[in-house]
């Protein structure tokens, strides 16, 4: 958003609004990786939907010496290592059941489980490692990641469909999440699945597919002089810029 206000042709932002948004950022270390932290995994994904940032880098990333391309791929990887901790013991999570991210969920309840009082949530912007954690996991936010990480990320995907049935009969792929950890008689080992997909969390998964394959929404976006303008004038350089 701050990219096209920045491109705006007619009544661009100043750069200070940048810097001022960048004044907010908390750089974080988490399971031995330094990274640039928010907690919803959708947070690392949805601006790469459209733009390539790898390469190109504003103030912040230049004086980290990585880009958010990179920055993206540690979170995904901080995400799959707080599901193998499980500091919570949630139920399912995993070197194949991560993906935590603003979402859908089982509640709002209030259980006690296996002796332990679990707090579940409707749609809340749920995050890891830190922040709003009832045992839902959203699929989407796993293949939205697919770019960065490919190496956790295909074969947690064939997790959710080989091991947990979560793509069958569904005729736009994954529901929006799931929650094993949810109470009550449920067909597998995903417990808890949404009735619902939601357009805002399709919508990633067609678009990173494709920069995954292709780079083609990447390549249109390099090609639109109101996003270069915008990213030139939030301070980034270097790369294909």
């Amino acid at each position: 958003m701050y990219v096209l206000a920045l491109g705006s042709p007619t009544h661009p932002l100043p750069a200070a609004s940048y810097a001022a948004w960048a004044a907010s950022y908390e750089w974080k270390h988490c399971y031995d990786t330094e990274y640039l932290y928010a907690g919803p995994l959708f947070t690392h994904q949805l601006s790469h939907c459209w733009i390539d940032f790898r390469g190109i880098q504003d103030v912040f990333m230049r004086g980290k010496g990585i880009d958010y391309f990179e920055n993206s791929r540690r979170a995904t990887h901080v995400q799959q290592r707080y599901a193998i901790d499980n500091p919570l013991h949630f139920k399912g999570y995993g070197e194949h059941v991560w993906g935590i991210t603003a979402s859908d969920g089982p509640g709002p309840a209030l259980m006690r489980i296996d002796g332990v009082e679990r707090q579940f949530y409707d749609y809340e912007g749920r995050g890891a490692p830190y922040g709003l954690d009832d045992g839902t996991i959203a699929p989407w936010g796993v293949v939205a990641s697919l770019p960065f990480a490919p190496d956790i990320v295909l074969p947690t995907i064939r997790h959710f469909i080989e091991s947990l049935q979560l793509h069958d009969c569904n005729q736009y792929g994954f529901k929006a999440t799931f929650n094993p950890t949810w109470p009550g008689q449920h067909a597998s080992a995903a417990g808890w699945v949404s009735p619902y997909h939601f357009g805002l969390n399709v919508g990633p998964i067609v678009l990173m597919i494709e920069n995954y394959r292709s780079g083609m929404v990447w390549q249109l976006a390099r090609d639109c002089r109101w996003i270069v303008e915008g990213l030139r004038r939030a301070g980034f350089s270097g790369g294909w810029l």
